[in-house]
């Protein structure tokens, strides 16, 4: 006598609906990298449009008018860990007008007896004054390569916007900070030479 099979007894899962979960499981897997890489760029480009989190703006010439009011703009220096260098304003503070181009200079020395590479980031406090405060050129995220025991120059240009004056946040006697810190950069590694019968191509 022949026994019907179990109707309770498990379905083995078919191998098509295996395939359909793991495809499923991949795309949204790439979706979540994606998203991740597009929002680096995203956020940096978010900051320079709105000066959020003190991000200081660009700008190609000096604005069409200067105000009389005044506002103080303090410098700020610092250094990463990693990074062999003493990195300074040459001038504590200054006073400008609002629409008034200022250059002012930082200067960075190499203290250590090796080439060591740096770069700068940077930001504005108080925070909010980040979307009003105009550089026309800056030495920050460029590449700073410095010999042994080198000093070097680096100018930074700026504006802060007139629209200060129209912000409610902007009452009374106003400090901005415009802050620097430079962070160690690795030397690019050198790939390593091909060899040609047991000899570097570089010799041959």
């Amino acid at each position: 006598m022949t026994q019907s099979p179990d109707r309770h007894q498990a379905k083995r899962p078919s191998p098509l609906r295996d395939v359909v979960v793991a495809a499923a499981c991949g795309v949204f897997v790439a979706a979540m990298v994606g998203a991740a890489y597009a929002a680096v760029p995203f956020y940096n480009w978010f900051c320079r449009v709105t000066g959020f989190n003190g991000t200081t703006q660009v700008a190609t010439s000096a604005p069409d008018h200067v105000l009389d009011r005044k506002v103080i703009v303090r410098f700020d220096a610092n250094v990463g860990a990693g990074l062999p260098w003493k990195f300074a304003p040459e001038q504590n503070s200054i006073q400008v007008k609002l629409g008034e181009v200022a250059t002012v200079r930082y200067y960075a020395v190499n203290e250590t007896a090796r080439e060591t590479m740096g770069q700068a980031a940077y930001n504005v406090t108080p925070l909010v004054f980040g979307a009003y405060f105009q550089k026309i050129n800056c030495f920050c995220f460029t590449e700073q390569r410095m010999k042994p025991g080198e000093k070097r120059d680096m100018t930074v240009v700026f504006y802060v916007d007139p629209k200060l004056a129209d912000d409610p946040d902007a009452n009374g006697d106003i400090t901005i900070t415009l802050s620097y810190t430079f962070y160690p950069m690795r030397e690019p590694q050198r790939p390593v030479a091909e060899t040609v019968g047991g000899r570097s191509a570089s010799k041959l």
